[in-house]
């Protein structure tokens, strides 16, 4: 079964009544199990909305978005909140961290929410630090971390909850070209190693050279849909 479906859906903003803004513009979208792939678009392409359609962060006009089978037009506000805390990991550009809390304990956070137990989550988390290279950080809490180390905390705080799928908005936008490739190569190795699928939102060439399949928007359609062979 696809992670994500997106059939011919429409996002229009309206100001008393009238359209203002057509995001999107009858897109259609699948996403298979396993998939590390990119949208992407010159700013207002709409790649930042379809992404936060796919993450139930916002609903579309028309058309149907299925995450994990489930279609999110036919869902309650309390069960969109469950399915964005149980199926979808966010990293976000700002990282989103909670500053008073240690990286361990925000890697922790969303397991917490899922009601995982505590040694569960410990060892979820002690496994990735190792794996991302911050087991140093474990106790250190965001204000006094880099921009590059925080991002990949909020990487592991998305992977730990075992989602479906991780949505990544512009991830290396505030990242110097060396560290944004470094994270990048670490979601990679995630992907291969765990099967963890992902859907980037970039303009960085760099993502788009790494990723496996790029979908392109212009003015709210899919301009392109391209796939690297097998084995690139």
């Amino acid at each position: 079964m696809p992670v994500v479906q997106v059939q011919n859906v429409v996002k229009s903003y309206e100001d008393n009544g009238r359209i203002v803004t057509q995001a999107l513009r009858g897109v259609d979208m699948t996403v298979e199990p396993g998939e590390f792939m990119a949208i992407a678009g010159p700013s207002g392409s709409g790649k930042t909305t379809l992404l936060n359609l796919i993450g139930a962060l916002d609903s579309a006009t028309s058309g149907v978005v299925r995450v994990d089978g489930r279609d999110l037009s036919q869902m309650s506000d309390a069960a969109l909140a469950d399915l964005r805390r149980d199926r979808i990991g966010f990293v976000f550009q700002a990282y989103n961290l909670i500053p008073v809390l240690t990286a361990s304990e925000n890697a922790e956070y969303v397991m917490q929410l899922k009601g995982v137990a505590p040694a569960e989550r410990r060892k979820r988390v002690a496994e990735l630090f190792a794996e991302l290279g911050l087991q140093e950080f474990m106790d250190s809490r965001p204000p006094k971390m880099s921009g590059g180390q925080q991002q990949r905390v909020a990487v592991a705080r998305a992977i730990a909850a075992e989602p479906a799928v991780v949505l990544a908005d512009e991830p290396t936008a505030n990242l110097d070209q060396a560290t944004g490739r470094a994270l990048i190569a670490m979601m990679r190795k995630l992907n291969r190693e765990r099967g963890v699928t992902f859907i980037f939102s970039t303009h960085d060439p760099m993502v788009l050279e790494q990723a496996d399949r790029v979908v392109r928007l212009v003015d709210g359609k899919v301009a392109s849909d391209d796939r690297k062979p097998a084995g690139n």
